[in-house]
């Protein structure tokens, strides 16, 4: 089993073929409007139309009103979504699970336990910034985020690139890495060498740790 990598922060089209023929699972689009990697749901339908074959596509929101993350999802064709704010497990139960990444910075023992309260298909242990959310380019606590693994099923983020992402993996062993800001060549726009980089290593590393399901985090869901 190949640890399943997600390219985030996607904003145009040539940067969503290079991660899907380099062999990215899934790629996200961010509609958060303080985000650099910011793209409007016209955007990002337009780029996941014009995509030749089918990949995981993600939506990443921020604090939005549910209504609205509803509209977006149908609008743009998304398969999963990826919340990155204050969402509470109340919020969550709004959304079906098995199309829910919550992204939580794991900071302290104490965290550990709150997991288990959001009704999610996966955790996303990401970087703690009071301001930013994502793209910081800072990494995570890896011995929390490997001890949430053992518990859940985990995606590892913040501030993977080419050089860390094997030490990462080792320490981590999540069933799938998120990666927006250490592929690029600047905010916005990824390096296709360092996507190809990237995912050569991931697939040297494999991942002998299984999702107890047998299930992919990040589906690919073909439309009807």
């Amino acid at each position: 089993m190949i640890t399943e990598v997600k390219i985030c922060g996607i904003t145009n089209l040539e940067d969503a073929e290079t991660a899907m023929l380099a062999g990215a699972d899934a790629i996200g689009f961010i509609f958060y409007p303080q985000s650099p990697r910011y793209v409007t749901p016209d955007r990002a339908r337009e780029i996941s139309g014009k995509l030749a074959e089918r990949i995981c596509r993600v939506g990443v929101f921020v604090d939005h009103d549910p209504r609205e993350v509803r509209r977006i999802v149908q609008f743009c064709d998304l398969d999963s979504i990826q919340l990155h704010g204050n969402e509470s497990p109340d919020y969550c139960r709004v959304f079906s699970p098995s199309a829910l990444i919550k992204a939580m910075s794991i900071q302290k023992e104490e965290d550990l336990a709150l997991l288990k309260d959001y009704p999610v298909r996966a955790i996303l242990a990401e970087a703690h910034d009071p301001v930013r959310r994502g793209g910081t380019g800072k990494t995570c606590d890896w011995n929390l985020a490997r001890r949430a693994g053992e518990r859940h099923r985990l995606i590892l983020s913040g501030g993977l690139n080419p050089q860390n992402i094997l030490p990462a993996m080792e320490a981590v062993r999540p069933l799938a890495v998120d990666v927006g800001s250490g592929v690029e060549a600047r905010p916005g726009k990824k390096d296709p060498e360092k996507i190809k980089e990237l995912m050569a290593a991931v697939k040297s590393f494999g991942n002998p740790r299984k999702s107890s399901s047998g299930e992919k985090i990040f589906p690919k869901i073909e439309p009807p």
